[in-house]
């Protein structure tokens, strides 16, 4: 059994399942066991810190009936729980080793890290060691005395870890990333001058010499306003160093034979993770498997949905396993702030220098001479010669053609090279394997958000008091990691019911910025943007005029509602397939679809409401809701003669599977004006209504169009035209579906005119009344 501490109290069995302590006054004794586990703890001293001056009546009897529940807890969870609790001499123990608890591995490891001459081995464990933590020590028991010095001494062995694996990456060279990473942590710890030293080392090995002389200014100040010194003498030292420009602080020359101790295959910069990765393990080993067996793996998907992350912990294995295909490193190059000039970037993450006379070399030597004169990518492939080394290009989605190009000139003349690439859209070369990341699945999601929350909410934990409300939190955000995240932050605010019944508004909602995080994934909007921002303009069209669909469409029907001003129908399904390429739209299942319905593509919640507003701006949003409302009512009414033949069963799943969208166009009409249209509609979907017992929806479509036929203005000017037939037929159909629910108010209503199909469903209603009790008939499917 598993103890977990850097975070909120938790337990788990061997296997990794949660293990329920709720009571409160139990929990509070598992925590004050747990902070001196392995050891006893006198009974006297348990019943002080679990009651206080407020005592039970009887508190040894009350204890031991507190140590019972949690050794049963314990029991019931796992075989031998209950033993974990003993009682001796000295008081109760919690019989458990150092490496059953979090807390213990985090000390035993930060240990082993310190022992290492390896940077590259240092940083992989004390990476692995802050990938421990959730959040601070004990943090539903934080104000509790019993805690309150075991949690400081385990804050404060935190920030010295975190010290310690930023001066080990700048030993990588990781100085632009810890330069802009180290920024929130300062804020957290503005005094630490450990950590102010590493920052200034990484903004000047990042090339902001400015920024470094600037941050050492304003560290000046705030000792001066706080503590009344100066900054020690290493950071002065330093201060001076930068200011000449001393050789010394130059970057180290990348790559370099392993050093030492290290358990790397080779010199690699990828970053340490700064928090667990979750529901992604088989998709880590998936690509691992596809980067082994191939030369080029793209992960794709939308913004958000943690293709970087992915990408990172599978390098970062690869990168472990020295006999693997890329036993001379893993180099990560960050695309996302390129415009262009993507050779520049690659040669910069390779340690490949541009001489003056323009060739890229690795410095003097015939290999540098001979690719002088060649072209980028050439030069490029040059250097890397016979290497077998793994590429991470990470957000090629903009840069996309320039990076396709130069790629496959390098896997073209670079043998042992291997790329793991990650973009909305695939690269489109010969060879790719594409790695499709799909947002995770309910039960993950619910984990990641858990996790998140309980980091930035001391005390929060998942239960039965709040499952159900986080579970509609994930399925509102689809699932996209980046969005949980940021929803996350919104809980110690709102709590999570109310951040749940906010999401309607979530761009507002999920509008708080991460500073630790890229501009284009500080908010949910940003992220959106990017990815618009990325689209021709036929392609941004019929995005958002996709999104006034629900539960997804059929390529017809796409055609239908997206053909407009300088979009011809024909055109929609290239610029549909360029949609599903570039991660907006869901494509379907290989083999969906039932019969003559056609496959179906959907779009996540988020992107839709994005679309939705960028809908409005433009304008349209009118016109494509009416050709949404005219194409289901087209729909119904082809389907309404099949549902009286031997094609019923096919039309009813065809039916089915736009129930949603019979659900809306209703509404679309009545909001543009163009009531015939929604009086066609409900006519023709009367019957499928009946067959499938779906007597709610058809009475709420029924009295909304109805309402909208009888009120003022009524007449051909909103679109009603001669429909005295499809008034009284919609009012037969409201009549007989208000039968069906037990209702008959409704019988002396005017149908006269109605249509005999109106009319028959009235009357088969009517035979459903027995001595005045109503009740449905006919097949409800």
């Amino acid at each position: 059994m598993r103890f977990e501490v850097l975070g909120p109290v938790t337990v788990r069995t061997d296997g990794g399942t949660p293990v329920p302590v709720s009571e409160a006054k139990v929990r509070a004794l598992l925590g004050a066991l747990l902070v001196r586990y392995g050891r006893p703890v006198p009974v006297d001293r348990l019943i002080d810190e679990l009651w206080g001056e407020d005592l039970p009546g009887n508190p040894g009897n009350t204890l031991q009936t507190k140590v019972s529940q949690l050794r049963r807890i314990l029991a019931q969870a796992e075989e031998g729980g209950r033993a974990l609790v003993a009682l001796g001499p000295a008081g109760y123990t919690l019989r458990v080793a150092d490496d059953a608890v979090d807390a213990g591995r985090f000390v035993e490891l930060t240990a082993l890290a310190r022992q290492e001459t390896g940077a590259r081995a240092r940083a992989a464990l004390l990476a692995e060691a802050l990938g421990l933590w959730r959040g601070p020590a004990y943090a539903d028991f934080q104000d509790a005395d019993f805690v309150r010095t075991t949690a400081a001494g385990l804050a404060e062995q935190r920030i010295t870890a975190q010290e310690d694996l930023a001066e080990a990456r700048l030993e990588l060279g990781e100085h632009a990333l810890l330069a802009d990473e180290l920024a929130a942590l300062i804020a957290e710890h503005p005094l630490r001058q450990r950590l102010r030293a590493a920052r200034m080392r990484a903004l000047y090995g990042a090339g902001r010499q400015n920024e470094a002389l600037a941050a050492y200014r304003e560290l000046s100040q705030l000792f001066a306003e706080e503590l009344g010194i100066d900054p020690g003498a290493e950071l002065g030292a330093l201060h001076e160093a930068i200011l000449r420009q001393d050789p010394e602080l130059s970057l180290p020359a990348p790559p370099r034979p392993p050093e030492a101790g290290e358990r790397s295959g080779g010199a690699t910069n990828l970053p340490a993770p700064v928090s667990s990765l979750i529901g992604r393990e088989e998709a880590v080993a998936r690509v691992c498997a596809a980067v082994a067996a191939g030369w080029l793996v793209t992960l794709t998907g939308p913004g958000g949905v943690g293709k970087t992350r992915l990408a990172l912990a599978a390098a970062a294995r690869l990168a472990d396993d020295g006999r693997g295909p890329c036993p001379d490193g893993v180099r990560l190059v960050e695309l996302a702030g390129a415009h262009g000039n993507v050779a520049g970037l690659l040669a910069a993450a390779l340690g490949v220098r541009e001489d003056a006379d323009g060739a890229v070399g690795t410095g003097p030597g015939p290999g540098g001479e001979a690719a002088a004169g060649a072209g980028a990518g050439d030069r490029l492939a040059a250097a890397l010669g016979s290497r077998r080394l793994l590429l991470v290009l990470d957000n090629c989605e903009h840069v996309v053609e320039s990076v396709a190009t130069l790629t496959e000139r390098l896997l073209r003349q670079a043998p042992g090279l291997r790329v793991l690439a990650t973009s909305q859209e695939p690269l489109a070369l010969s060879g790719e394997v594409l790695e499709a990341v799909v947002p995770l699945a309910e039960a993950e999601a619910m984990e990641l958000f858990a996790e998140r929350a309980a980091a930035g909410t001391p005390g929060f934990t998942l239960g039965p008091h709040n499952a159900e409300a986080v579970a509609l939190v994930c399925r509102r955000l689809d699932g996209l990691p980046l969005a949980l995240e940021l929803a996350a932050t919104r809980v110690r605010a709102l709590g999570v019911h109310e951040l749940a019944e906010r999401l309607h508004d979530r761009f507002r909602l999920l509008s708080q910025v991460r500073r630790d995080a890229p501009a284009r994934q500080r908010t949910l909007r940003a992220m959106i943007d990017w990815s618009w921002e990325l689209l021709a303009p036929p392609e941004q069209a019929v995005l958002r005029r996709l999104a006034v669909f629900s539960g997804g469409f059929t390529l017809e029907s796409a055609e239908a509602v997206c053909a407009a001003g300088d979009t011809a129908a024909q055109d929609v399904l290239d610029l549909l397939t360029r949609l599903v390429d570039c991660s907006l739209v869901v494509a379907p299942r290989p083999g969906g679809g039932d019969g003559n319905a056609g496959a179906r593509y959907r779009m996540l919640e988020s992107v839709a409401a994005y679309g939705l507003e960028r809908l409005d701006e433009a304008g349209e949003a009118p016109g494509t809701r009416l050709r949404h409302a005219e194409y289901f009512a087209e729909l119904a009414e082809r389907a309404a003669g099949h549902l009286h033949g031997p094609e019923q069963r096919e039309w009813l799943r065809r039916l089915d599977s736009e129930g949603l969208n019979l659900r809306t166009a209703p509404a679309h009409a009545v909001a543009a004006g163009a009531a015939a249209v929604a009086l066609r509609l409900v006519n023709a979907a009367a019957w499928y209504w009946c067959l499938r017992g779906r007597i709610g929806d058809a009475r709420a479509a029924l009295d909304s169009v109805l309402g909208r036929a009888a009120g003022p203005g009524s007449g051909p000017d909103v679109g009603l035209g001669p429909a005295v037939a499809e008034v009284a037929g919609a009012r037969a159909r409201r009549a007989a579906f208000a039968l069906f629910a037990g209702d008959d108010s409704l019988l002396g209503g005017d149908f006269e005119g109605a249509d005999p199909r109106g009319r028959w469903l009235l009357e088969h209603a009517r035979l459903g009344f027995a001595g005045g009790v109503p009740r449905p008939r006919g097949p409800v499917g």
